[in-house]
C-alpha cells in the first residue's frame, strides 16, 4: 500500500481555451480523500472542470506513490504540494 497519491485535476485559467491539467502530490492513503484535497488546493488557483477535457475526467488519480518515493521527496502525511503543468517525472515510478 501506498502513502499518498498523485491527482490531476483540470483547472479552468482566464485567457485560456480550455481547462488545463495540473499535478498535486497528497499524503493521503486513501484516494478519495486525496482527490478531494487536491480539488480544495485546485480551486485556490482557478475553477475546477466540471466535464471530461480531452478525455480526461476533472479530477483522476494518476498513480499511487509508493512509501520510497514519498520518504525521498519528503511528502508529509496529509501535506498537498502543487506541483505544476508539467509531468511529474520524479514522483512517478516507471513500471506502476
Amino acid at each position: 500500500m501506498g502513502s499518498g497519491w498523485m491527482i490531476g485535476v483540470m483547472v479552468e485559467l482566464p485567457g485560456e481555451p480550455k481547462p488545463l491539467r495540473h499535478f498535486f502530490a497528497v499524503g493521503h492513503e486513501d484516494r478519495a480523500k486525496a482527490e478531494w484535497t487536491a480539488i480544495d488546493r485546485a480551486m485556490l488557483i482557478g475553477g475546477v472542470a466540471v466535464s471530461p477535457v480531452g478525455g480526461l475526467e476533472p479530477v483522476h488519480a494518476i498513480s499511487e506513490l509508493t512509501p520510497q518515493i514519498v520518504k525521498s521527496l519528503a511528502l508529509k502525511p496529509g501535506e498537498v504540494r502543487a506541483l505544476g503543468w508539467k509531468w511529474p517525472r520524479r514522483w512517478i515510478v516507471v513500471g506502476r
